[in-house]
């Protein structure tokens, strides 16, 4: 593992700015054609449309395929749902069906492996699992979690160990850390090959 370098005061940190921030983005219009990980996210019944917006935008950030918005998932345009998503309701593929099982079955018949992220009997931390590409992440309601129906169809269910007195993370909280780990596991199978 890298350590990351001491700086001294003669080397200060220096934030960047919007300008330049903007400047290393994606165009908009090339958006379509960027490289996409083999990720697609079936959300179901997630409740709060500021989650269905936070799992936008870490959807768009970490470059996943597509998100399946399923149940009573709440879906765009919805004032709630931009305010959180900051516009990346624009530049995330997605698609809105009433029965989440169809979209596994989809997903499934396109040689996806599906992982639940919930907690389970076998209680596999998310570290250590292996995620076989491409990959399907099922999320569940904010206070039910995933369904038995839709877990029941799962090749394997992956959770965050929780050391504090709650037993979970909030929904769009737990899928960043999730999708940011696959996207980091992706990224060093590469440069090991």
């Amino acid at each position: 593992m890298e350590l990351l370098p001491i700086m001294s005061n003669e080397h200060k940190l220096i934030k960047l700015t919007h300008e330049e921030l903007k400047h290393a983005k994606p165009a908009s219009e090339d958006i379509g054609t960027a490289y996409r990980l083999p990720i697609a996210v079936v959300c179901e019944n997630i409740r709060s449309l500021y989650n269905v917006g936070s799992i936008f935008r870490t959807s768009d950030g970490a470059g996943i395929e597509r998100l399946y918005l399923c149940g009573y998932t709440g879906f765009p345009p919805r004032r709630e749902i931009d305010k959180t998503a900051l516009g990346s309701v624009e530049s995330v593929p997605w698609e809105y069906l009433r029965d989440p099982a169809q979209a596994v079955h989809g997903l499934r018949s396109r040689g996806y492996f599906i992982v639940a992220l919930e907690h389970t009997r076998a209680g596999l931390s998310y570290a250590h699992a292996s995620y076989p590409l491409p990959l399907c992440i099922v999320l569940g309601n904010e206070v039910d979690g995933v369904s038995e129906r839709l877990l029941g169809m799962c090749d394997a269910a992956v959770e965050i160990p929780m050391h504090g007195l709650k037993q979970s993370l909030n929904v769009s909280v737990a899928y960043g850390i999730l999708v940011y780990h696959v996207a980091y596991v992706i990224g060093q199978s590469k440069t090991t090959q």
